[in-house]
């Protein structure tokens, strides 16, 4: 889909800060994380809602979304993670993505109210896809 951020990612003409890019999907940073190490996990074909995932690309894709997961939590030092998908309503990019968001007790998280931040600057969200990264391999 040529007008599709997300599709721009993971053909990689858009900047992003990658944490994996396998056939199942690539995982990048949010720009507007909720905490940072927030993580979105997208299939790399244009998908817009969790049931146009081809029956045999859900457990690759749902593998995808679990390692990262665990890297978010251990790589960060996380309590554990959110783990979330918007499909249509809510979307602010109409291609699937899972949300992948670090979590610690007390961090302030309110049901689906997620307040939304920036990171200070471009070196602290390498830094934090850096982490994430090594946690994964």
């Amino acid at each position: 889909m040529g007008d599709c951020v997300f599709c721009a990612v993971v053909a990689g003409a858009a900047p992003a800060d990658v944490v994996a890019d396998e056939p199942a999907g690539v995982a990048f940073l949010d720009v507007r994380p909720v905490f940072p190490g927030h993580v979105l996990v997208v299939p790399r074909p244009h998908l817009v809602v969790l049931t146009d995932v081809p029956v045999a690309d859900l457990g690759p894709y749902f593998a995808l979304v679990q390692r990262v997961a665990a890297a978010v939590e251990s790589g960060l030092g996380a309590g554990g993670t959110f783990v979330a998908m918007n499909n249509r309503v809510s979307q602010s990019v109409p291609h699937l993505h899972t949300h992948v968001v670090p979590r610690t007790k007390g961090d302030g998280l309110r049901g689906f109210f997620w307040p939304r931040t920036r990171y200070p600057d471009p070196d602290a969200a390498r830094a934090c896809a850096a982490r994430i990264r090594h946690a994964l391999a």
